[in-house]
């Protein structure tokens, strides 16, 4: 079964009930941290996350 990033991140975001850095999501989904780079700057395309400050991401 083929679970794309962007879900994996947006997961991890609502499980972890606060901001978070891109390593710490990283370190979280297993997944390499430019990975986790590109699927969050999809996510923030869609604008489907917000960063409350600088370099930590939250769910919209």
């Amino acid at each position: 079964m083929f679970i794309n990033v962007e879900t994996m991140i947006m997961d991890t975001l609502k499980n972890a009930g606060k901001p978070l850095k891109t390593g710490e999501i990283s370190d979280l989904t297993g997944i390499d941290k430019k990975e986790v780079s590109k699927g969050l700057k999809g996510l923030k395309v869609q604008d489907k996350i917000i960063s409350p400050k600088n370099c930590y991401y939250s769910i919209k």
